[in-house]
């Protein structure tokens, strides 16, 4: 976004929030109200909500900044009333609009927050007045686990269903990795779909279940190669989350006991290769060294997997003096190696000898292949 085309007093708190928020909140588009567009005064956020987003526009005046924004919520939430007008005589409650300082930069984003909040006891609202003796059921059985969010989907081209986001385990992820540069706290969320039925059921069929992480939990563990434990005929949401716990927080452990594993792995490499250029020193998921053959420079560069030892690290090879001139002058590097001697149960020091005579070998086709490349670019 242009900034400065964004009066000061809005762009001071857009920052603020975007900055300041625990939530990942994002600007999908801005635009000017008025007829000449000299400033951008009005905007999209993207505010996260239950594992997915919902669209505010923030409405500005540039020709009269120190007023308050409007907030104008999407079609689908047409009956949300945040802030409705008391009866005639009514002491009106106070809320983030009421005493609005446009200096102060942490406005906007009280407003959001805020608003949220209100959403959110809207939503759960909604969801409790379904007529679904399943749904209210299964909302009573979790009613005293905590940050659950719910959201009632409805429209006239798709079917009315009840997404809930439940946050699983206690632990403090963040705490957990010692040097993570995480911002925002880490979570895992378990996604739960229930179709809205209007009718008894004798035997419901189970919900549709995801489990959903803060994007850069992945650097420590893939929520994705997770397998959820079996929903049993007749089984509750209540009795299927411990199951689920027990197994995450396990798995969890191990993939924070794995972080050693790999960090003993490159110390290992340094033997044979010596120390390393750059290293991850928090996943320790990457290591690049510098190694030779005569007077062949090369980097090794070593990307290790979650799994590891399980499964072996990916090699690369990069040319420190042969150059792709049609690329930009991008460096020569080799396909990914996978194919030399490897066994999870070697020790650390084993591993790293058995590569480094691997590329004994190796690196002289590697030379080879970057004569070849130089000769076609002739």
């Amino acid at each position: 976004m242009a900034v400065d085309s964004i009066p000061p007093i809005i762009l001071t708190q857009l920052n603020y929030l975007l900055t300041h928020s625990p939530y990942s909140i994002k600007v999908e588009q801005m635009w000017s109200g008025s007829k000449n567009h000299a400033y951008l005064d009005r905007f999209t956020l993207l505010i996260p909500f239950c594992l997915d987003y919902i669209k505010w526009d923030v409405i500005y005046n540039a020709q009269f900044p120190l007023l308050p924004p409007d907030v104008i919520f999407g079609p689908e939430d047409e009956t949300f009333r945040p802030f409705p007008a008391g009866r005639e005589g009514e002491i009106k409650a106070k809320n983030s609009l009421s005493d609005w300082n446009c200096k102060d930069p942490t406005r906007l984003l009280l407003l959001i927050h805020e608003l949220r909040s209100l959403y959110m006891a809207y939503q759960k609202k909604r969801v409790g007045e379904v007529d679904d003796e399943r749904l209210k059921f299964e909302i009573n059985t979790m009613y005293s686990r905590e940050g659950i969010e719910m959201y009632m989907s409805s429209g006239v081209d798709k079917p009315e269903e009840v997404k809930f986001a439940v946050p699983l385990l206690e632990m403090d992820l963040n705490k957990m990795v010692a040097g993570s540069t995480w911002r925002h706290q880490q979570k895992i969320y378990l996604q739960v779909i229930y179709p809205v039925s209007r009718k008894y059921l004798a035997m419901a069929s189970a919900p549709r279940l995801k489990l959903i992480s803060s994007p850069e939990l992945k650097a420590l563990f893939s929520i994705d190669e997770f397998r959820l434990p079996s929903w049993l005929e007749g089984m509750c949401m209540a009795e299927y989350l411990p199951t689920l716990e027990e197994m995450l927080e396990s798995q969890i452990r191990d993939a924070v006991s794995s972080i050693e594993v790999r960090r003993k792995f490159i110390t290992a490499l340094a033997i044979p290769f010596g120390r390393p250029l750059e290293a991850d020193p928090v996943f320790c998921r990457k290591a690049t060294f510098l190694a030779c053959s005569g007077v062949f420079t090369f980097l090794v560069h070593f990307t290790l997997p979650l799994q590891f030892p399980r499964q072996q690290p990916a090699v690369v090879l990069q040319s420190s003096q042969h150059f792709h001139s049609h690329s930009g002058n991008a460096p020569i590097k080799s396909a990914i190696l996978q194919d030399y001697p490897w066994s999870p149960r070697w020790d650390v020091s084993q591993m790293a000898e058995r590569i480094s005579d691997y590329l004994v070998d190796e690196c002289l086709n590697f030379k080879k292949h970057c004569n070849e490349v130089l000769v076609q670019q002739r």
